[in-house]
């Protein structure tokens, strides 16, 4: 089964995207008993990620942490077509990466206790968002 759906715009940063996946795909969701679900973001100035998801804290550090690691400094780049976030943007996407398999149990995405799905996002005027989701079912 597969779904795609359209995030809303963001600000950058990273932001709790479970909660919205989970009421996208519950009816598919409770079809399976056992499977995974594979969500695959279609962009290269954005990235999905699996972190902790209960102190709000943990998403301003990381997103502090890959500004450091790929500084926004228009000089160091040639590609800025977009504006002085696009190289940066690119770099990041591609170093946490544009995908993420969680198992499904009993109809449900068995993440772990404190762990949610994040989108990260690069740029300073986003827009929306394509996620493609796609369930695969086990057998048992």
């Amino acid at each position: 089964m597969q779904k795609t759906m359209i995030l809303p715009a963001m600000p950058r940063g990273i932001h709790s995207i479970t909660r919205l996946i989970e009421q996208e795909l519950d009816a598919l969701m409770k079809k399976l008993e056992y499977g995974t679900l594979h969500l695959f973001l279609c962009h290269t100035s954005a990235a999905i990620t699996i972190n902790e998801d209960a102190d709000p804290d943990v998403t301003l550090d990381m997103m502090d942490i890959l500004d450091r690691i790929v500084p926004m400094h228009r000089q160091l780049y040639r590609h800025t077509a977009e504006g002085p976030d696009d190289m940066t943007s690119h770099a990041l996407a591609s170093l946490i990466g544009c995908s993420v398999t969680i198992p499904i149990q009993h109809g449900r995405m068995a993440l772990g206790t404190w762990q949610g799905i994040h989108l990260c996002e690069f740029r300073h005027h986003a827009r929306n968002r394509k996620l493609i989701a796609t369930l695969h079912s086990i057998q048992q």
